[in-house]
């Protein structure tokens, strides 16, 4: 049962798979957990293990940690649903999923032809200049201040800018939104976990009201006059699209952009790279989304099935840490080194059928973030003794990050 403490495996579980998983539900740790924590879990735990407490609420999970049993999990969409696999509805008593990312074929290829169009290249590159305005203010404000606290001065403020007028929401209320996101995704506490839930959804349903009222040009009003396969979206189906774009706008850009500045804070020899070579700074991003994933998502076994000698059983929770694949030495040649110009694929915005469908715009952001910082700022580089902690658990992120110039 959800956030019923487990002190031990099921009877199906060998023993020796069961251990300890360091990155823990909704933690803080004071070391960045890909120097050792990651590298050490490569190499001196099995290819999938069993934890007690890997799921959210403290709860038991598989993890897996190679990207060739990951992809044939991702694939594997008969034995592997992606309903549930995160507990936001049912910790309020509701029924709705996050659509597309909580939906399995068929509904899946519906929603995903219904989400496709507004996030195609050419939706955009219509919002090229407007992303590129509000980097430059932003690098503006910082680098009159001579220096910052990056998680609160551009991290979470500039793709969240961007992201809050696409779905129409008031920026004023951007501290209420990072407060309600923080308890959904940075802790373990199901009290506070299902608290955040209910206010974001009821603040969804809100808006999601007026839209059906005044509809206008925004994704929520995209939601409310879209249609699935010749049918508006029922209640249920717009909390879904609306809680999941609220998801991945209010953290998992922020944290990527985080991850990446915090890497050319502590490697001057790469910043300056990129600082004379503008021109690679796509390249460089693909290195590093490859080299920094931050998201653990979850499926859970729907029916007996064995992956890589391990056999799961119907209802077991299975952990997919892209932080885990992007690692992994049996995919990359030197993983736990960043090389720009590598060309490899890798895990971070999902694989296969679910890939993620705002890839573009992150990208688009995560391009114009560097270019204009790089730009605009002095080499920078972390505040002498400041120690840098990062959240772990479903998404792992710097807490705080304090650059000088």
């Amino acid at each position: 049962m959800l956030g019923v403490q487990v002190t031990e495996a099921p009877a199906h579980v060998p023993a020796d798979l069961v251990l300890d998983y360091p990155i823990k539900m909704g933690g803080t740790i004071d070391e960045n957990p890909f120097d050792r924590i990651i590298p050490d879990i490569h190499k001196n735990m099995p290819p999938i293990f069993y934890s007690l407490d890997a799921y959210p609420g403290g709860t038991p999970a598989w993890i897996v940690r190679r990207v060739e049993d990951l992809q044939t999990i991702y694939f594997d969409t008969e034995s592997f649903s992606n309903k549930d696999f995160a507990p936001f509805a049912l910790l309020v008593g509701e029924t709705w999923s996050s659509l597309p990312a909580e939906t399995d074929p068929p509904m899946h290829a519906l929603y995903r032809k219904f989400v496709n169009p507004i996030f195609t290249p050419k939706k955009i590159n219509v919002l090229d200049e407007k992303i590129r305005q509000y980097a430059r203010e932003y690098c503006a404000e910082i680098k009159a201040k001579g220096s910052c606290e990056f998680m609160a001065d551009f991290a979470f403020e500039f793709p969240i800018k961007v992201f809050l007028e696409l779905m129409g929401l008031p920026l004023e209320m951007t501290a209420e939104f990072l407060e309600w996101e923080m308890g959904l995704l940075h802790t373990n506490d199901l009290g506070v976990i299902a608290a955040s839930t209910r206010k974001v959804v009821d603040y969804l349903r809100g808006e999601i009201a007026d839209r059906k009222a005044n509809p206008g040009d925004d994704l929520i009003s995209y939601g409310v006059t879209a249609e699935i396969d010749g049918r508006a979206l029922t209640d249920d189906e717009l909390v879904g699209f609306t809680f999941n774009l609220f998801i991945g706008g209010m953290d998992t850009v922020s944290t990527n952009i985080a991850w990446q500045f915090r890497h050319l804070a502590e490697h001057p020899d790469h910043q300056n790279t990129l600082r004379n070579n503008p021109s690679m700074i796509p390249d460089a991003i693909e290195e590093l989304m490859r080299a920094y994933p931050a998201v653990t998502t979850f499926r859970t076994c729907a029916k007996l099935v064995t992956v890589g000698g391990v056999t799961f059983q119907p209802g077991d929770k299975i952990a997919m840490p892209t932080s885990l694949a992007g690692r992994d030495p049996e995919a990359y040649d030197n993983a736990d080194q960043v090389i720009f110009g590598r060309k490899s694929r890798y895990m971070s915005f999902g694989y296969g059928p679910h890939l993620c469908v705002g890839m573009h715009l992150a990208r688009r952001e995560m391009r114009i973030a560097l270019e204009e910082f790089l730009a605009a700022i002095p080499e920078f580089r972390i505040a002498d003794g400041a120690v840098v902690k990062t959240h772990t658990g479903g998404i792992l992120q710097p807490v705080t990050l304090p650059l000088v110039w």
